[in-house]
């Protein structure tokens, strides 16, 4: 198995009293394409804020 080339566990943000992401867990595999989707207002910008370090982790 190869080292991932990005990998969050357990990312929770909150806004306020508002929790945005609960949890979230993600590997991506070197040369793996991966699609995030979800409603709008999900946290799918949020989320690839924080793993890009854009928006501070909770």
């Amino acid at each position: 198995m190869t080292t991932p080339m990005v990998k969050a566990e357990g990312v929770h943000k909150s806004f306020g009293a508002a929790h945005i992401l609960k949890g979230i867990d993600l590997e991506v595999a070197p040369r793996e394409v991966f699609c995030l989707i979800g409603p709008s207002g999900s946290g799918k910008s949020t989320f690839l804020r924080c793993i890009n370090h854009l928006e501070k982790i909770n």
